[in-house]
């Protein structure tokens, strides 16, 4: 915007000429014929770079307007020029700065001193409006970096009760999980007893009148069939829940001979399915034997138990790529179980390994369901990761990856 000036004279050929002689320079002026009309004028308006007036007016004055001007605070930033053809004297012009005055300018009035003036405190001004614009936006910059560290404290204050939040229902879920750990341990524990009894009676039941019953012996099959299948879910549910309170140390183990181990204890059931089990060379890894002894066994067990009629299983235990490495840098040791087996839709690779999951029904294969999740919880045990790979009538493949480290 250009400066505002404002003029204040009772002639209009002095406001005329003064115009004239300021135009070029490219500033807006607003007029006025009296002190009163100024005073009128600056009340609804206060944007001015500099008021030009003329000392001597009819009414008010230039000094008693000058005065008025000044008791409003809004106002008494605007310097006044006082524009006369008096040489008033020092007293007198001692009078006109009390009121508030910056400078003289006499008439008739020199152009050339008039531009100059006019343009040191038009100069003035804009520094002034400039600095008052940064002021302000350092005013605003720093109300809004007020806000936000005020924001940001509120926030850290709600993470922090998140935090203190989240541990205390981690350590709830806890003990909790530790709670129903020990109970389903206790609840099958004390299960076992009154089972074996079902057994042992069913058992007698068949020794001494299986030849009496005839056909209705089928019924003391199904109660010892039914205790069977009973007795299998609850030993796994007891290894289940031993999981995570198993104790036992990480100790470098060699995988060949423990995998060995696991084929030579199936070495019936290989021999009857003609399976072929080729196991690869196997790095020695510092693990929990018992557990990791677990893991292999149900996957083995598994490749043998969903194989293909009249198709001799083909097992493969080997290391894939050797060493990975994840984004935090922990090395990892992937190895993998293969099997040429019946297979499953892959849709269902992550539901196998949850709890009493199964995707074929008892007539076809036996089992309780629970085989995948050991598997699971005893991979998230040792901190690593194992998911499958499979496709109907081709076969499976389940990819562990073990930490290279202790599964501290």
């Amino acid at each position: 915007m250009h400066p505002k000036i404002l003029l204040v004279d009772d002639r209009e050929d002095n406001l005329l000429s003064i115009e004239t002689i300021l135009q070029p320079s490219g500033y807006q002026f607003v007029k006025a014929n009296s002190g009163r009309q100024a005073l009128k004028i600056l009340l609804s308006e206060f944007d001015f770079a500099m008021i030009l007036m003329d000392v001597k007016m009819p009414n008010l004055n230039g000094f008693e307007t000058a005065s008025l001007i000044y008791e409003r605070e809004k106002l008494k930033h605007i310097p006044i020029i006082f524009i006369t053809a008096n040489n008033f004297g020092d007293e007198n012009m001692f009078k006109g700065y009390q009121t508030g005055a910056v400078d003289y300018i006499y008439k008739p009035i020199n152009p050339d001193i008039l531009r100059a003036k006019v343009g040191v405190l038009i100069e003035l001004y804009k520094k002034t409006r400039l600095l008052h614009e940064q002021e302000q936006k350092l005013i605003a910059i720093n109300r809004s970096l007020e806000n936000e560290v005020k924001d940001r404290k509120t926030s850290e204050e709600k993470v922090i009760q998140l935090n203190k939040q989240l541990i205390q229902n981690i350590n709830s879920l806890e003990s909790a999980n530790k709670d129903l750990e020990q109970f389903a341990f206790m609840a099958s524990h004390d299960l076992q007893e009154p089972l074996r009894k079902i057994l042992m009676f069913s058992d007698r039941l068949y020794q001494k009148y299986h030849e009496v019953l005839n056909d209705d012996v089928r019924l003391i099959n199904r109660i010892q069939s039914s205790a069977e299948r009973m007795q299998a879910l609850i030993i796994d549910i007891l290894a289940f829940s031993r999981i995570s309170i198993d104790k036992s140390t990480y100790v470098k183990t060699d995988l060949n001979v423990l995998i060995q181990e696991i084929v030579n204890d199936n070495d019936d059931e290989i021999q009857s399915k003609k399976a072929k089990i080729t196991i690869e060379q196997l790095p020695t890894l510092e693990v929990n034997p018992r557990l990791i002894r677990m893991l292999f066994y149900n996957l083995i067990s598994n490749a043998l138990k969903y194989c293909k009629q009249n198709v001799c299983p083909e097992i493969k235990v080997r290391v894939e790529n050797n060493l990975l490495i994840n984004t935090r840098d922990k090395k990892y040791c992937r190895i993998l179980v293969e099997d040429n087996g019946i297979g499953f839709d892959q849709k269902y690779a992550e539901e196998i390994f949850g709890m009493f999951k199964r995707l074929h029904h008892d007539s076809e294969f036996s089992g309780t369901g629970i085989g995948l999740a050991l598997c699971k919880k005893i991979v998230e045990q040792h901190k690593g990761h194992i998911a499958a790979l499979s496709e109907i009538d081709k076969g499976s493949k389940f990819i562990i990856s073990l930490p290279v480290s202790s599964g501290e």
